[in-house]
């Protein structure tokens, strides 16, 4: 059954209390729980309160996770920003089973400079790939690796290369971000779901305008149309708003971020439960 859930990070200000609360008032009943999230991420990753949160709100019934991403980079050519963001990213997978998530979304890295990936960039992106497989088949979470959006020192922002590197790693799966994938055009998302809807896990789900990447639904005519595609290949996973709240201009009240998350959450299901 698909799950209609939202990124932790769109609540970042908040506590994991908090969050799962917001969430359950919205009528979604998934999170996307990144590990970044500062309340976790400052205070030691405290992995029994989210426990306890799921606990305490059943009704936010799915959760997956995010590895760490943001000051971190397993493609670096500097080795030590590399080490540790590998070690990370394996790290990440045994906190992922400790909350009893069902995916874990990784990131593929990039070059460090902005320039193309050569030789050497691709060779760190397969130790990358060495060490999230040697803990993946020791463990129950499924790895999800997510497209990113075109840029020149990107390792993985295209449907054809993703679909290779699925088809060269078959315990890994897909996540599927619109927002990264609209960047490039609605015809590249929707080549995204035809050649790799078999390896979908999971989908990072917003809207693109104007150059801004992760706005709300907004009943975008554009993501019906990418539901409508994710409905016909009979994907049941979850469905993650990823919202950056940057792109509203001014600090939303829990109240405004909640009506938001409502409003895309009854989008999203009107789009994939059709009467």
């Amino acid at each position: 059954m698909t799950a209609y859930g939202v990124s932790s990070m769109f609540l970042h200000e908040y506590t994991s209390e908090e969050i799962f609360s917001f969430v359950a008032s919205a009528g979604l009943d998934g999170i996307e729980y990144w590990l970044e999230t500062p309340h976790f991420w400052l205070r030691d990753l405290p992995a029994d309160e989210v426990i306890a949160c799921r606990r305490a709100h059943p009704e936010v019934a799915t959760l997956t996770v995010h590895t760490p991403v943001l000051d971190l980079n397993p493609c670096s050519i500097n080795p030590d920003v590399a080490e540790i963001s590998v070690a990370y990213a394996v790290r990440s997978l045994a906190i992922a089973q400790a909350l009893g998530a069902s995916v874990l979304t990784v990131h593929p890295g990039r070059r460090t400079a902005k320039r193309p990936p050569g030789d050497a960039d691709r060779a760190r992106f397969d130790h990358y790939i060495a060490a999230l497989r040697e803990a993946a088949l020791k463990d129950t979470v499924t790895v999800a690796i997510e497209n990113m959006e075109p840029s020149v020192n990107s390792l993985l922002y295209t449907p054809e290369r993703m679909q290779a590197v699925l088809d060269a790693e078959p315990w890994l799966k897909f996540t599927f971000d619109t927002s990264h994938a609209l960047a490039a055009s609605e015809e590249t998302a929707m080549q995204y779901i035809d050649l790799c809807a078999d390896r979908l896990a999971n989908v990072h789900i917003s809207r693109t305008g104007n150059g801004r990447l992760h706005l709300p639904l907004d009943r975008s005519p554009v993501i019906a149309r990418i539901l409508g595609a994710l409905r016909d290949h009979h994907y049941r996973g979850g469905l993650m708003l990823e919202i950056d709240d940057l792109n509203f201009g001014k600090p939303l009240s829990a109240e405004e971020k909640c009506a938001i998350l409502a409003k895309d959450n009854a989008f999203m299901r009107e789009c994939m439960e059709p009467d």
